[in-house]
């Protein structure tokens, strides 16, 4: 298991498109793949499951996976986040 914690960078946080985007990358990966905050822990690769923690702007979350290509997934989204969704 892979792990890091990030901070969001865009303004609005994980909501609506820029969680479809961090869906889709997550998807790119063969990993089991997990969001955190706050305790709660959802499947990276849901998008039900992402939006219903309410990632805000600023806020801090942890990426965790577990698999074949674990550090280039967490490593991957945690760049995505990094630059605010503009790859």
């Amino acid at each position: 298991m892979y792990m890091k914690d990030v901070k969001v960078q865009n303004k609005i946080g994980l909501h609506a498109r820029p969680a479809t985007f961090f869906i889709q990358k997550a998807n790119e990966y063969k990993s089991a793949i997990w969001v955190e905050r706050e305790e709660r822990r959802v499947n990276a690769k849901s998008l039900l499951g992402v939006l219903s923690l309410g990632i805000v702007g600023g806020a801090s979350i942890r990426i965790l996976a577990d698999g074949p290509d674990e550090q280039d997934a967490v490593n991957g989204l945690v760049q995505l986040i990094e630059t605010g969704f503009a790859e």
